[in-house]
């Protein structure tokens, strides 16, 4: 099981709860399986959200693993410009 903090906005999708706890092996099964525990996150993570693993934003995709030990967290998508 992993992990995963929200920001504030994504808390009220998920019953106020800072933080879900899923099973996933991937970046993929995580969000497939947060979005099937609270469907009202779906659109959001489609949209797309930024992935930081133990502090770095990721840009591994769908297909980088996660483990129980690493501290991850949902943030608004951070776009360069």
């Amino acid at each position: 099981m992993i992990k995963v903090h929200l920001w504030s906005g994504l808390r009220r999708l998920a019953g106020g709860a800072e933080s879900v706890t899923v099973q996933a092996a991937t970046v993929g099964q995580m969000f497939d399986a947060m979005i099937a525990a609270h469907p009202g996150l779906e659109p959001f993570i489609k949209a797309g959200v930024s992935v930081v693993i133990d502090g770095e934003v990721t840009a591994g995709g769908r297909n980088l693993a996660v483990k129980p030990e690493n501290e991850i967290y949902l943030i608004q998508r951070v776009k360069g410009g």
